[in-house]
């Protein structure tokens, strides 16, 4: 494989040969502002410069509705950023506007529709043509447990959530934490996802991919709640104002048996030093239904129509370098997730075992019909529905006054107030 660098410069040879004599620059709104998230957007910003290009960044931390309002704002005042890390049905809407810039000559210039994976091609291309382009592919439903503690208990990593709450009856009756949680509305919700997925794939895509409020109020749901009421028995006290990289160590070191959380935790694992089959398992969340689960998160990034020369080649140079194979390998195994593209081999490079793993899941799951895209990572519905939704889960989880069949109703409640 070529090195960075080299691919980087091969990628500006490519644009310069175009006969194009503007500079490339590029502004890039993004979250990845803390950790392994930030270390990987600055492999971007390496090749970018590397290549030629004038690389600036606007991180935004927090909540994906911050770099929604700040997006808004900037291409109302008529200063959309060039590039912007969305996903989901956010790039529907934003291409909706008319905003997007149509990557369609690059896209054909480099044969994307032959080596993106197909589950994504049509969310980067809402209406046919391409307006983003994939940085990766996570996976949500992952259940890392602790060898220390299964080992010390004898017991298997659990496969069903009847086999995981009897797991986590032994492991509390011993004196351990069962489940490692930080108390943030997105890791409520990351949490629920595997649980109702778990529990029933039809549920999940007609509740979270369609917003269909009369599965959020059905029995399913209500057992759905009764579940996650139960698993938050199984957690400490000291949810509050944990982090989501605090309850991964808890995981780790011993301290916790389980943590349910995506593959951004493998490449944070690697980052602290913890090494995968010694200190942490990476499996599956359970499922009640026998095969392979995938849920799919995906990180790409929204080019915004521009008028300065310098923006626009600065959108054609950034495409092709997300889309080249050495970004693909560099970016991946900083940041945990395996590529968009389905021809890069995951067997070199630095990709772990449970990237190695996890592709292996996905083609299964593909091929199994139980591939879904996630609701709590704002790949599903809107935002203002996600948003709704992941009030209601995280009150539940912080009020245990409530019933899960009060939790299901105020679900669909939410969901109908947004119209």
């Amino acid at each position: 494989m070529k090195t960075l660098i080299a691919g980087a410069s091969g990628i500006a040879m490519a644009t310069l040969a175009t006969g194009a004599q503007a500079e490339p620059k590029t502004n890039m709104m993004h979250q990845w502002a803390q950790g392994s998230e930030a270390a990987a957007i600055a492999k971007l910003g390496e090749m970018f410069e590397a290549a030629g290009g004038t690389w600036e960044q606007t991180a935004i931390s927090g909540h994906t509705s911050n770099t929604l309002a700040k997006l808004r704002s900037d291409v109302v005042s008529g200063n959309a950023p060039a590039a912007v890390q969305l996903k989901g049905p956010e790039i529907a809407e934003w291409n909706a506007t008319g905003a997007t810039a149509n990557l369609d000559e690059v896209a054909a210039a480099e044969g994307w529709d032959d080596v993106v994976a197909p589950e994504l091609v049509s969310v980067m291309k809402p209406t046919g043509n391409w307006v983003a382009a994939p940085m990766n592919i996570h996976r949500v439903n992952w259940l890392y447990s602790s060898p220390k503690i299964l080992g010390e208990l004898g017991l298997d990593v659990p496969k069903t959530w009847d086999e995981f709450n009897a797991a986590c009856d032994k492991i509390v009756a011993a004196g351990h934490t069962c489940i490692a949680h930080g108390a943030a509305d997105w890791s409520d919700s990351t949490t629920f996802d595997s649980i109702v997925y778990g529990m029933d794939i039809d549920l999940y895509r007609a509740a979270f991919q369609e917003a269909d409020v009369d599965a959020m109020r059905s029995q399913g749901m209500i057992d759905a709640f009764a579940q996650l009421r139960k698993m938050v028995g199984y957690m400490d006290d000291g949810i509050n104002g944990r982090s989501w990289e605090q309850s991964m160590t808890m995981t780790m070191t011993g301290e916790a048996a389980f943590f349910l959380m995506g593959d951004w935790t493998v490449a944070s694992a690697n980052l602290a030093g913890f090494v995968e089959g010694e200190d942490y398992y990476c499996h599956q969340t359970p499922v009640n239904w026998d095969g392979d689960g995938f849920i799919l998160n995906a990180d790409s990034v929204v080019f915004f129509n521009q008028k300065d020369e310098d923006y626009i080649e600065g959108q054609k140079l950034l495409a092709q370098i997300i889309m080249s194979p050495e970004f693909q390998v560099t970016f991946n195994v900083a940041k945990g997730s395996i590529p968009s593209r389905t021809d890069v081999d995951l067997s070199e490079g630095g990709f772990t075992q449970c990237q190695q793993k996890g592709l292996e899941d996905l083609k299964a799951s593909v091929e199994q019909g139980t591939l879904v895209r996630s609701m709590a990572h704002n790949m599903t519905v809107l935002q203002k529905y996600r948003g709704a939704m992941m009030e209601v889960i995280t009150e539940f989880v912080a009020d245990d006054s409530i019933t899960p069949e009060e939790a299901a109703n105020q679900l669909a409640d939410a969901v109908e107030l947004q119209g």
